[in-house]
């Protein structure tokens, strides 16, 4: 009785625990899955219901009842496409575009800005805020984005929409990216629809050795590296200079590789499955430059940005003050994408401003000479420019508690202040302490302590320094490798995840945008 009971609550979403690419319990449904699917991946009509039926079922683990918007979602966005395509006057292409795209942006908005308008007009007219019980649903900005971006190609006579609803269900839908992204393009991933699928050895290999690097990211690396950022993050000033400093480079490195780490399991996993997702990670950390590093950054994203925003906006078609502004608008909306709240604002506006300087000064960077010397400088300075703003992304308010000593009635009591410090203070606070309280000298004995951290912490960076032309070697070793070899990388991931894993699956960061 205790086992049907166990095996039932597998079955049932539990928002404690919401199913992640990084549980046991995802892995073992994709194994049943992927057996069934590889049996009957011929067949036309069962293997799209089968794929469209699990991805909502593993969003529904995700996500509950909430599951309904994304149904809605494609019942919608599919049926204005559709007539968006069909109608002949111009009007009437506008309607049912703005048909298509305001809902989406609307239940969006509501659910992911709704807290945060009412905050800010409380602010301006001195009310009293009271935030409203508004549970943001896993995914919602992914897949948004993904209905948006069909619509406004049908629209814009770039894509001619598919008359079949399982198609689109099985775009919108499909479980690797759904929750996290990458954010695919219709035109890109809906034509593999009618494509037979012939999964190779290569496709084969290569997608769970995708998998295993992105558990290894995430599950071992991410998770642990970010206990000790957290405990900074919670209260940098009673830390440290050094410690702060410690923590800033560890979080740049633990959203990498747990953002990351989702997008090669989500790759790896359509491999498997005989799809391209395309990559989402191009080594950002070695880019030169800020607009190489969007260009290497959450690549769907960004490109999304730049083609439904900027280009949209005149990109760099109106002038240079215009492709500023541009800039600017653009990056604003990609800073409100993360999060409702004017930290990833201030995060979007200076990556603005980083983009639109480089763009002016580019002519002048041009002059410089190509050495070795000039390209260590440009890294460090763009390595630190996106580390010095990944303590704004990161940092939340916190509580700072103060003790004084007062005379009472001739008597010296101690009385506990407490003070709330705004995110913003948090990240200024954490900077000045690495300019005013650093010493070197902690160092010794901060790696004595937090020796399995810093081990990490380098493993990690290294990961991240390898050029990719070996990369791409170490794939292709790999898939050539004996089958005895490839089971004891699988056995030593496993044991590493076991090992080093906290007593809960934590959930990958971006699940929060």
């Amino acid at each position: 009785m205790e086992l049907l009971r166990n095996l039932l609550e597998l079955f049932i979403y539990n928002p404690e625990k919401p199913m992640l690419f990084n549980s046991g319990a995802f892995f073992l449904f994709f194994i049943v899955f992927i057996v069934i699917y590889s049996i009957f991946s011929k067949n036309k009509w069962f293997v799209p219901i089968y794929v469209i039926i699990f991805s909502l079922f593993f969003y529904y683990k995700s996500s509950g009842i909430y599951l309904l918007i994304l149904v809605l979602t494609t019942i919608t966005d599919f049926s204005f496409a559709f007539l968006l395509h069909k109608a002949k006057q111009k009007s009437w292409r506008i309607f049912w575009m703005i048909m298509g795209v305001i809902p989406s942006l609307a239940l969006l908005g509501y659910f992911k800005y709704t807290n945060f308008i009412i905050f800010n007009f409380s602010a301006i007219v001195q009310g009293n805020f009271s935030p409203l019980d508004i549970f943001l649903p896993i995914g919602i900005s992914f897949y948004t984005f993904q209905s948006v971006s069909y619509v406004l190609d049908v629209y814009w006579k770039k894509l001619e929409p598919t008359n079949n609803i399982l198609d689109y269900a099985f775009f919108l839908s499909f479980f690797p990216q759904l929750v996290a992204g990458p954010i695919v393009k219709a035109h890109h991933f809906m034509p593999q629809l009618k494509q037979e699928r012939i999964v190779s050895k290569t496709a084969l290999y290569t997608g769970v050795w995708l998998i295993m690097i992105g558990l290894f990211k995430k599950a071992v690396i991410a998770d642990y590296i970010a206990q000790y950022n957290d405990l900074i993050f919670a209260a940098p000033h009673t830390y440290s200079g050094f410690e702060n400093l410690m923590a800033i480079y560890g979080y740049t490195l633990q959203i990498y590789l747990d953002f990351s780490g989702y997008s090669d399991m989500a790759i790896g996993l359509a491999r498997i499955m005989g799809f391209d997702l395309g990559i989402n990670f191009n080594f950002p950390y070695q880019a030169q430059n800020i607009t190489d590093f969007w260009r290497r950054w959450h690549i769907s994203l960004s490109t999304w940005l730049k083609t439904y925003i900027y280009i949209p906006l005149g990109g760099n078609r109106k002038g240079k003050i215009r492709q500023y502004i541009n800039l600017m608008l653009t990056m604003l909306i990609g800073g409100l994408w993360h999060g409702a709240n004017w930290k990833f604002v201030f995060w979007g506006a200076l990556h603005g401003i980083g983009l639109a300087v480089h763009k002016a000064t580019g002519k002048l960077l041009g002059k410089l000479p190509d050495n070795i010397f000039v390209k260590i400088i440009s890294w460090f300075v763009t390595f630190h420019f996106v580390v010095f703003l990944w303590i704004f992304f990161r940092a939340t308010n916190i509580e700072k508690t103060t003790t004084i000593t007062e005379i009472i009635d001739g008597v010296p009591t101690d009385i506990i202040q407490t003070e709330t410090i705004d995110a913003f203070m948090v990240s200024w606070m954490m900077v000045k302490n690495v300019f005013t309280d650093f010493s070197l000298a902690l160092a010794k004995h901060f790696v004595e302590v937090r020796l399995t951290w810093v081990v990490f912490v380098v493993i990690g960076f290294l990961m991240h320094t390898i050029p990719n032309k070996w990369n791409e070697k170490l794939i292709e070793y790999y898939v050539k490798s004996p089958y005895i070899l490839k089971l004891i990388l699988f056995i030593i991931t496993v044991q590493l995840v076991v090992q080093f894993q906290n007593q809960d699956v934590q959930p990958f960061i971006y699940f929060q945008f």
